[in-house]
């Protein structure tokens, strides 16, 4: 099968680290039935190959998706006026998102269709990393028609929602790698399981989201409305191969969420109709990380009074992240700048802009590490 060349749809100017584009490549190598490759202008370095891209092939390649498997964005509207919103209130209410949900589990699994599993405790939490759950505002109505469409209230507050399968996904990989060592025929024993709990997983992800946002609108004492939800780690059969997305959100499902960082605007877009079909359908799923984990504390002084100011976005806006490492390593500076990604996408014509966002609550979590870690190991008991 002749390989197709890896189709880079940024500028000259986007940071883009030598190390992805090396990753980028040796999929070209690694992958024999590789049929298409679409690298976003949030690509970055990940674990089994770069992350913020597109990859077309014959097989199934799970550890490309990831553990996180359906991990997405989903931006719900709430019915709270905007100018009733009292942060610091909201702020410490949305703590008792650390807590495990104790809601009807076993109903909202059966309503989705979707059988249990051993991981269904950690329904309805974010978990940790790059998640969260940020109260909006509507900072500017770049299309008003279409924000008109889609609902979109400037006088309410938005509720934006990054997280996953948690557990669930990271146990499904984990079992694939003990027993397969490579590709998977779609048609092959292996490959039907493998199907099947991944769908499970990307709907699991899905429904989380969904019960992350009405947990949020009762710290708000409101209501939700889901309005798009997105994942970008998962693969779906088309009639060219099996398009495996990694940090790639679709472009083929309506409207849009690209978050920026918890100190910049998040981007609502409509992908174009008309856009290149070697973009695979797929859109950056956010700024994409400009520096790692570890070299985030080597680049911010931990000390207090510089924490502390982690905690405002220049906004005004408040994060709640009790987690001293994950303030650094999540903070602003650690990611790209959006703006630049968001013109990338524009400028090769795969999207139009309809409105931006500003963050006025971002929650990450309110317990320190060594309280997630004991929380963790009292639910695992």
């Amino acid at each position: 099968m002749t390989i197709r060349t890896i189709h880079r749809f940024f500028s000259e100017s986007a940071w883009i680290e030598g190390s992805a584009l090396a990753q980028l490549e040796d999929l070209t190598r690694t992958i024999p039935d590789l049929v298409a490759l679409a690298a976003m202008p949030d690509l970055h370095p990940g674990k089994y190959g770069p992350v913020g891209m597109g990859l077309l092939a014959t097989d199934l390649h799970p550890p490309l998706v990831g553990s996180d498997i359906g991990c997405g964005m989903g931006l719900f509207r709430t019915d709270l006026k905007l100018k009733k919103l009292r942060a610091d209130k909201v702020a410490e209410r949305l703590k008792s998102l650390d807590a495990p949900w104790d809601g009807d589990r076993t109903g909202r699994m059966e309503a989705a269709g979707l059988a249990p599993t051993p991981y269904d405790v950690g329904l309805g939490s974010i978990g940790s990393g790059n998640h969260f759950c940020e109260l909006q505002a509507v900072h500017e109505l770049r299309d008003e028609a279409a924000c008109r469409e889609a609902g979109i209230d400037p006088d309410r507050v938005h509720l934006l929602v990054h997280s996953g399968s948690r557990a669930l996904g990271a146990s499904i990989l984990e079992a694939l790698v003990r027993t397969e060592a490579g590709p998977l025929a779609p048609g092959s024993e292996a490959g039907q399981l493998y199907r099947a709990a991944h769908d499970h997983a990307v709907a699991w992800a899905r429904l989380n989201r969904a019960i992350i946002a009405e947990r949020a609108g009762e710290a708000l004492r409101g209501a939700v409305e889901p309005m798009a939800d997105l994942p970008h780690n998962f693969l779906e059969p088309t009639a060219g191969g099996i398009l495996h997305r990694k940090g790639a959100a679709p472009a083929d499902r309506g409207l849009v969420p690209i978050p920026g960082s918890r100190e910049t605007l998040s981007y609502l877009v409509r992908p174009r109709p008309g856009a290149s079909p070697d973009a695979l359908a797929c859109l950056a799923h956010g700024a994409g990380r400009k520096h790692d984990r570890g070299s985030m504390h080597g680049r911010i002084e931990r000390v207090r009074s510089v924490r502390e100011g982690l905690k405002r976005n220049p906004f005004g806006g408040l994060v709640v992240c009790e987690d001293r490492n994950l303030l650094i390593e999540e903070a602003g500076d650690a990611y790209k700048a959006i703006d630049r990604v968001i013109d990338d996408l524009v400028r090769f014509g795969l999207v139009e802009v309809v409105a931006t966002f500003r963050p006025l609550v971002t929650f990450k979590t309110g317990l320190s590490a060594i309280g997630r870690r004991a929380g963790a190991q009292e639910r695992g008991r």
